[in-house]
């Protein structure tokens, strides 16, 4: 699939420092919260990236935001395209919107219906298809022959990657200034590994751990890493309804070498953490959202013995609010 022509930086921590300028006053610097309850639970200081506050309610914003930046002023005037469940897709509409330009979205009939009804109020052109692989993309396919827009990949390219890296250097300065001091690990979701990939190739030379948190239910990282290979051909079933991608061509790499370790946690566990953070923490984070904080709540996270702060990305808040949470009883 064609993407921006404009060649992509090294993936390296300046790389990213660069992604940061350029999206910096574009994208909010999200907040990073604490919690002395949620922290004594835990045994360890924990710090709670909210990119659930973000514009378009996820972290995606970044990585559209910069992949957008990038591209030449021809290529805008032609548009941009995708296909994403639901994130992604919002906030790339919505920098489409920004800049008055086409934005053409390919979405199965199966995404989220409040994530859908965010493409049509940021005013993206959607396109609905079946929901396995194949169908969605011969749509994206379909749609970019008819409208000659630019690709925009979800998690799999360089520049993507770069802008999602931008959590990590936000967290670094927020964790300095709060007084919290230098970071011990953090800990992110992982479905394409956009996310994951970027903040690994941020924290290169920081000491600072990475890990991933990948449900039970889509465990194609922590298989693949397992294997040594890439893993494609899987079936996810997890409520994290955010992170069925498998692990980006561009970003496996990336994982294999700059992230410690991937762990997987049960949709119990995530719909446990997501009602403590809605709880304690009084923020709305999606299931995808809470995957993190799942894994940093686990027996198997505490036996890693991290010194220093645990930061946890709250990947996205998009949740339908006129539909009660799972954890309401009928």
């Amino acid at each position: 699939m064609d993407g921006p022509s404009t060649a992509p930086l090294p993936l390296t921590r300046a790389s990213v420092q660069q992604a940061h300028r350029a999206i910096a006053t574009l994208v909010h610097r999200t907040p990073l919260l604490s919690s002395t309850s949620l922290s004594h639970d835990a045994g360890y200081t924990l710090l709670f990236k909210a990119e659930n506050c973000n514009k378009s309610g996820s972290f995606k914003i970044r990585g559209a935001t910069y992949s957008v930046a990038c591209l030449t002023d021809h290529e805008r005037r032609r548009g941009v395209v995708t296909q994403s469940s639901g994130n992604h897709a919002a906030a790339l509409a919505l920098v489409a919107r920004d800049l008055d330009i086409p934005a053409h979205i390919v979405s199965p009939r199966t995404a989220p219906a409040a994530k859908l009804a965010a493409v049509r109020a940021y005013g993206g052109n959607l396109t609905l298809c079946d929901p396995s692989i194949e169908s969605r993309e011969a749509a994206l396919a379909d749609v970019q022959r008819r409208t000659g827009a630019c690709y925009v990949p979800p998690s799999d390219a360089v520049n993507t990657m770069l802008g999602q890296g931008t959590v990590f250097l936000e967290v670094e300065e927020q964790a300095r200034e709060g007084g919290w001091g230098k970071l011990g690990a953090i800990i992110a979701p992982v479905g394409g590994a956009g996310l994951l990939g970027g903040i690994a190739v941020a924290a290169r030379g920081t000491g600072v751990r990475v890990f991933g948190a990948e449900p039970a239910g889509a465990d194609d990282c922590v298989r693949g890493l397992a294997e040594g290979r890439r893993i494609t051909d899987f079936k996810p079933e997890t409520i994290a309804d955010g992170l069925l991608t498998p692990v980006g061509e561009h970003n496996w790499p990336v994982v294999q070498q700059d992230v410690e370790k991937v762990m997987t946690v049960t949709d119990e566990e995530i719909l446990d953490a997501q009602r403590l953070l809605w709880q304690r923490l009084k923020t709305v984070v999606e299931p995808s959202g809470a995957v993190a904080f799942a894994l940093a709540r686990s027996a198997k996270f505490r036996e890693l013995r991290v010194e220093g702060p645990v930061c946890v990305v709250l990947s996205g808040g998009n949740v339908d609010l006129d539909v009660p949470p799972p954890w309401v009883k009928a």
